[in-house]
């Protein structure tokens, strides 16, 4: 499955087969959120928030693709990713794009 974020694949011609997505809602356990708390106080990287959004990226691109392989895509073109906060300690991550066949 070939992902772009870009409306076309240079060298192929598309078929739309209509918009897929795929979402997640993440968060740490407790012990991790407190940690990641005081790691507030004196500044640097939140590690183990970093690792929850990748995961929850990977997870809903996951989720997209098994989407547009249902619909039988090749591609998916003009992928977004969103992400908001549910709670303190959790966020929403969507993706979305476009599947499509190649015709050519």
């Amino acid at each position: 499955m070939i992902l772009v974020n870009t409306d076309y694949i240079s060298g192929k011609e598309l078929e739309m087969l209509g918009l897929v997505k795929g979402s997640t809602i993440q968060c740490k356990h407790f012990g991790k959120d407190i940690s990641q708390g005081f790691k507030t106080l004196v500044g640097g990287e939140l590690k183990a928030y970093t690792e929850m959004m990748n995961e929850a990226r990977d997870l809903a691109t996951k989720r997209m693709v098994e989407e547009a392989q249902k619909l039988g895509a090749d591609a998916i073109v003009n992928i977004r990713y969103a992400s908001s906060a549910i709670m303190q300690g959790a966020a929403e991550v969507i993706t979305y794009g476009t599947a499509v066949k190649f015709t050519n």
